[in-house]
């Protein structure tokens, strides 16, 4: 026992060598994370507040030279505040974890490497764990409704922000349906709403039940019949990506399960359900953020986090009781906001 407890007492186990190791796990888990849309901004509070400024854009009149100016209106901000989550995650390693992974030296000394491994693989977990979680988050915030893991809900952006949700029904079950048109319509809302945004395309992530009635509705057919160049819809597989319409669409199958209080675990639910679509602005420079918190420690208090701490937080390991192994705690504390969900449109099918 008292070899596994100098093995733990290593410098390999430190804060900041633990941090090191999970911040080698990339969180490569998720299509929004790979789109790049939040950008990070630590921050040293548990809450965020974003003034919501109602800008008011009028026609100069024209004036004499030499003749007093028109003066401007100012708009009128409303602040409101938003809590971050907090996303606490426990795990532990005990000596009988590692005792018959040990591995052995020439000199018959229990060698570090397995054992690190093994708590590497540990942080690894953990890590994705809180990538899924991660990734859940900011899908909800692009649907306007940011929900726990069990389904209740953190944060209504409709609600906080005063808009109605978008959404447009492509009826792509009748052959007739314009669907160039539902396309326009999509992209017309948002050029409506940008209010001093601005946007450089659109994008779509589409259940796969909405995706394959889309790909076979004859007007898109026929716009990609003869096409010599370019994704070929009529004999290959365009789930990763085409742009119809001046949209780039793409199938999403994100899911995950939820671990309930008796330890038991839901059946996995996906992130979009079926038979929907999101639509979304690309390259914005101020309507997708990620906030994220300190952690819950006496040293982090009032700081904004910065680096491997931003996205997750790796403390010290804590000895058990007895000696019997170490603790490994982790935390995120994410807020992902979309600062204009008026951007943001639901697309569905009615048959």
């Amino acid at each position: 026992m008292a070899t596994i407890l100098d093995i733990f007492n290593q410098d390999a186990f430190s804060a900041a060598a633990l941090t090191g190791s999970i911040t080698l796990v990339p969180n490569s888990y998720g299509r929004i994370n790979e789109l790049g849309l939040f950008a990070a901004e630590p921050v040293p509070t548990t809450s965020v507040i974003v003034l919501i400024e109602n800008g008011v854009l009028n026609l100069l009149p024209t004036r004499p030279r030499g003749g007093p100016a028109s003066f401007g209106t100012r708009g009128r901000q409303k602040p409101v505040s938003f809590v971050v989550p907090h996303i606490p995650h426990e795990d532990s390693v005990l000596a009988t974890d590692v005792q018959n992974m040990l591995a052995r030296t020439a000199g018959g000394d229990a060698g570090l490497e397995t054992v690190l491994g093994f708590l590497n693989r540990k942080l690894i977990t953990m890590r994705r764990k809180h990538a899924i979680t991660l990734e859940s988050l900011r899908m909800g915030a692009m649907k306007g409704v940011i929900r726990d893991s069990d389904g209740s809900v953190l944060l209504d952006l409709f609600a906080a922000f005063g808009v109605t949700e978008k959404v447009i029904d492509f009826v792509l079950g009748t052959g007739s349906t314009d669907v160039l048109g539902k396309c326009q319509d999509v992209t017309a809302h948002m050029e409506d709403n940008l209010l001093g945004e601005t946007m450089t395309g659109v994008h779509a992530l589409a259940s796969p039940e909405w995706f394959r009635k889309f790909v076979a509705h004859a007007s898109v057919k026929e716009a990609f019949k003869y096409y010599q160049s370019g994704p070929q819809i009529l004999r290959e597989d365009v789930r990763k990506g085409f742009t119809f319409g001046g949209i780039t669409f793409e199938e999403y199958r994100g899911s995950a399960s939820y671990m309930q209080e008796d330890g038991t675990t839901t059946a996995p639910q996906r992130f979009i359900p079926a038979g929907d679509v999101r639509f979304f602005p690309l390259g914005t420079t101020d309507t997708f953020t990620n906030y994220w918190a300190p952690p819950d420690f006496w040293g982090s208090v009032n700081q904004a986090p910065n680096g491997a701490d931003a996205e997750v937080f790796v403390a010290p390991l804590e000895p058990k009781k007895f000696g019997k192994g170490m603790d490994i705690y982790t935390e995120s504390n994410p807020l992902p906001l979309v600062k204009r969900p008026a951007l943001l449109v639901r697309g569905t099918t009615s048959n």
